[in-house]
């Protein structure tokens, strides 16, 4: 297992209460030994005015699975986090308003001061509907 703590469903949900994330309806529904998984509902709150999914959905997605990923994977939490520097997006299908849409995140490579992850967003068919990839900078905590 890759994570340095041990992660609940309950506490990740719980640590995203009033954040974007909890906003746009994400929820973690999985853990793994190297991932993790989360929903987002295709509905108001992340479609575009066509009706489908919004790009910056799947981005946010995408970057809230990385760097909660990216925090757990860290050897010294206490003192440290993860900020994300970049972040890509390939948007390969659309998703109509009224489905949900489920993100893998896995780790690309996870080092000492930068982490890369891979999160892949498909829908209820399980086809792929967006590809992305953040990079995030391990940085000490400040006072």
């Amino acid at each position: 297992m890759i994570w340095k703590t041990s992660p609940t469903l309950e506490g990740m949900n719980a640590m995203s209460a009033g954040t974007l994330g909890d906003t746009l309806g994400m929820r973690f529904v999985e853990i793994g030994d190297d991932y993790l998984v989360a929903e987002m509902p295709v509905d108001e709150r992340t479609v575009q005015p066509f009706r489908l999914l919004h790009g910056g959905a799947s981005v946010a997605l995408a970057e809230t699975l990385g760097s909660v990923a990216g925090f757990l994977s860290l050897a010294e939490p206490e003192t440290h986090l993860v900020v994300g520097v970049d972040i890509n997006a390939s948007h390969l299908r659309s998703v109509r308003e009224g489905g949900t849409v489920r993100g893998t995140v896995r780790p690309v490579r996870v080092g000492n001061t930068v982490q890369v992850w891979q999160i892949d967003i498909t829908d209820e068919r399980d086809k792929l509907v967006c590809v992305s990839r953040i990079t995030c900078q391990v940085v000490r905590r400040r006072e």
